[in-house]
């Protein structure tokens, strides 16, 4: 009897040794909840400047330095768009399929590191999220007469330009305002570079530019077809700079279409649902 205790009592106390064993050996904590969320981290500026650091070397190329987007979306609306802490660190960690989002590298970054990236980008995030005043139902009808010819919405739509099926938690209503008038420029992101192309046999061929190297492009024309070619053998090839997208002036879509469409887009979450 006495002997069985005092087994049971030195596994007791070499419990907490062996766990901090195993961690050191793994590099992360055994489970993800034994990693401190987000709060824990909130009031730590080191752990603040650690999750900075981890996510312009891991996430800055996709969403920009000041992570308002760049490839991907702007990462300061996610908690003003209703995500959680916990449903973010699953995107970080898992990915997103049929998205350019991969799950982060987990051999090189641990979670507690994937908690001070998350504390990071709430500490610059955006507060309060404005809200929209237009009818979604009316917007919907103006996208799916005047963008979808470009846009994809749940898999219907053109492959021209990004998929939207997300918008509603990648945007602010300010940002989707100001992308539709033009206010950010005509940036591109470079898979959707619009690509003017002649072949050999002096077929013109226009769409986006995708998977291009030294020698080869693919296009993706406004039918949705993917087309290769060899560009030793092009009589002509043009990719341009400047986005596709058109700047829809006041006149071209009034202040009350343009709330009907934001008011839209911003119900289209993907299968997230917008608590996670």
């Amino acid at each position: 009897m006495t002997c069985s205790l005092t087994k049971t009592l030195l596994g007791r106390a070499f419990a907490p040794a062996v766990l901090a064993l195993l961690s050191l050996v793994t590099g992360d904590s055994l489970v993800a909840q034994d990693v401190p969320p987000t709060q824990a981290f909130a009031e730590e500026p080191d752990a603040i400047r650690t999750g900075m650091g981890v996510y312009r070397l891991r996430c800055a190329d996709c969403h920009g330095t000041d992570a308002r987007g760049v490839r991907g979306p702007d990462l300061t609306q996610l908690w003003a768009a209703g995500r959680t802490d916990e449903g973010i660190f699953r995107t970080i960690t898992e990915g997103i399929p049929g998205t350019n989002m991969r799950a982060i590298d987990r051999v090189r970054t641990r979670d507690s590191e994937v908690w001070q990236v998350i504390a990071y980008l709430k500490s610059i995030s955006t507060p309060t999220l404005t809200q929209t005043h237009g009818d979604p139902g009316r917007g919907r009808e103006i996208f799916e007469t005047t963008c979808s010819v470009c846009h994809q919405v749940n898999a219907n739509g053109g492959r021209l330009g990004p998929d939207l099926s997300r918008i509603g938690i990648a945007r602010s209503v300010d940002a989707l305002r100001q992308r539709i008038r033009g206010d950010y420029g005509k940036m591109v992101d470079p898979a959707y570079a619009p690509t003017t192309l002649t072949d050999a046999d002096g077929a013109r061929v226009q769409g986006v530019a995708r998977n291009q190297d030294l020698f080869s492009i693919q296009v993706i024309d406004a039918a949705g077809r993917i087309q290769g070619f060899d560009k030793t053998t092009l009589q002509s090839l043009d990719v341009s700079i400047d986005s596709m997208m058109p700047t829809f002036t006041p006149e071209m879509l009034s202040d009350a279409a343009l709330e009907d469409v934001v008011s839209y887009l911003v119900t289209l979450r993907g299968h997230d649902a917008a608590v996670e």
